[in-house]
């Protein structure tokens, strides 16, 4: 049969593509689904690389404005073109989106275009973006149709002024006000771009910090360096209602009391996360189940309730990571053709890139408090780090968590300069058990910003700090 494959994956994005490409290089004969005209999914169009792209312009706007100066360089008449700082966004998109097309005609995966939804554990109907469509059978199925923004209960995103990340990276004028409700990843990234911008912004957040899922430090040293964007926070708030009342939004929220405030701006963007996406899929016509979540229900080796079917990144439980979603990916194609592979969430770095950049691996200091688990911390500034005074990228610390035992090496958490490359190191290491005698032991080039890593390696383990 013409559609007949050995390995159907439903969903472009990081785990779907990678998934396609590894089974292909395998030997199968494989087709990717997309409902969308372009290939990579959130990641590639709405999510990962967009969002880079305008924290790294932002960034240079900003240092334009605040640090250009003290190096010698004058920047009269400062401007920012908002049409060209979008637009720079989506030539990235676009370059990523050709590289991944070339990536399937080069492993020979077919890809289909449409909404694919399930007639049975084999079969899928595919409705076609030119209302054509097409049935696909395929011995292996696997489900990655990923997530999209989570919503409020009460709160509707018109795509007006109301906003999700989606929108807010395709604005056609720059906002002179934003409230952002979410105080977590996606919020922090938004907050930064605009905040670089002059745009005057406010994040309102449920918990009592910045980045609660993270190591507590991280989240009250982010919040500082805030305050010299002027980014505005409203902690341990919980948003009531928004409305949009034609040029502008107001957002109402209560304090712990039940007191009500409500605040004005240009637009509310909604970034409190991301839910589960199986609009359409029709996943029991298959058998395959479905938790309460939404999220697909998957054993230890990323298999559905039905044995041939399997579902990976965000659609199931676990970080809802690009680079975890990868791994899923990779992961199951080798499983399916008789590879062996291993996968362990307690070792995903997660990132957040703001200015100074955050990244953790491994427990959080309250984690292994509550587990009752011994541990030793080091700790060390950037401030104390002769490439960053290099750089002037001064905020920031390294936080290692300690095994006093052994020297095992329990959590990473880093915020500073380059904290997204420097967590890279703290897998490895973890990844292999490395000991932090073993860690003290290495020669780190001088100078870098990974020499504050070194140091807190160092004083975690009883020994003094011997660099700057």
């Amino acid at each position: 049969m013409e559609n007949k494959y050995d390995i159907a994956v439903i969903g472009s994005g990081p785990g779907g593509y990678v998934a396609a490409i590894r089974a292909a290089q395998l030997g199968k004969r494989v087709a990717l689904i997309e409902k969308y005209k372009t290939l990579g999914g959130t990641c590639t169009n709405v999510g990962c690389i967009p969002t880079k792209a305008l924290l790294d312009s932002s960034e240079h706007y900003h240092l334009a404005q605040t640090d250009f100066a003290v190096h010698g360089i004058e920047t009269d008449n400062l401007r920012l073109d908002f049409n060209q700082f979008i637009q720079r966004k989506d030539d990235v998109v676009t370059q990523n989106g050709a590289g991944l097309n070339f990536l399937m005609k080069k492993n020979k995966i077919t890809v289909h275009s449409g909404t694919a939804s399930f007639i049975d554990a084999h079969h899928l109907l595919i409705k076609g973006t030119e209302n054509t469509d097409v049935i696909v059978e395929a011995a292996h199925i696997i489900i990655a149709t990923g997530s999209k923004p989570a919503t409020l209960p009460g709160v509707t995103i018109d795509k007006k002024r109301i906003i999700t990340s989606t929108e807010a990276l395709s604005l056609t004028e720059q906002p002179k006000s934003m409230l952002i409700i979410g105080g977590g990843v996606i919020g922090v990234e938004f907050a930064s771009i605009f905040a670089r911008l002059k745009t005057k912004v406010t994040i309102i957040e449920y918990a009592d910090s910045l980045l609660p899922t993270m190591d507590r430090e991280l989240g009250k040293a982010l919040q500082k360096s805030f305050g010299k964007l002027d980014i505005k926070l409203e902690l341990n708030k919980r948003v009531q209602s928004v409305q949009n009342s034609g040029n502008e939004v107001k957002v109402v929220f209560e304090n712990e009391g039940s007191e009500q405030q409500e605040l004005n701006a240009d637009y509310c963007l909604v970034a409190i996360g991301r839910k589960a996406y199986t609009d359409q899929l029709n996943p029991g016509a298959a058998g395959v189940e479905v938790l309460q979540n939404g999220k697909i229900k998957v054993d230890g080796k990323l298999q559905t309730s039905v044995p041939n079917i399997y579902a990976i990144g965000d659609v199931i439980n676990g970080p809802m990571l690009a680079h975890k979603a990868e791994e899923d990916g990779k992961y199951v194609a080798e499983l399916i053709c008789g590879e062996q592979s291993h996968l362990d969430y307690k070792l995903v770095p997660g990132v957040v890139y703001t200015w100074p950049e955050v990244a953790s691996i491994g427990q959080t200091e309250e984690e292994l408090k509550a587990d009752n688990t011994a541990y030793t911390i080091g700790k060390f500034p950037f401030l104390a780090s002769g490439r960053a005074r290099a750089s002037r990228d001064l905020d920031g610390f390294a936080k290692v968590l300690i095994d006093p035992k052994y020297g095992e090496v329990l959590g990473v958490h880093v915020i500073g300069a380059r904290a997204a490359d420097i967590i890279s190191q703290a897998t490895i290491a973890m990844k292999n058990e490395i000991t932090v005698k073993e860690l003290n032991d290495m020669i780190y080039p001088h100078p870098t910003f990974s020499e504050v890593l070194k140091e807190a390696y160092l004083i975690g383990s009883g020994k003094p700090s011997i660099n700057i």
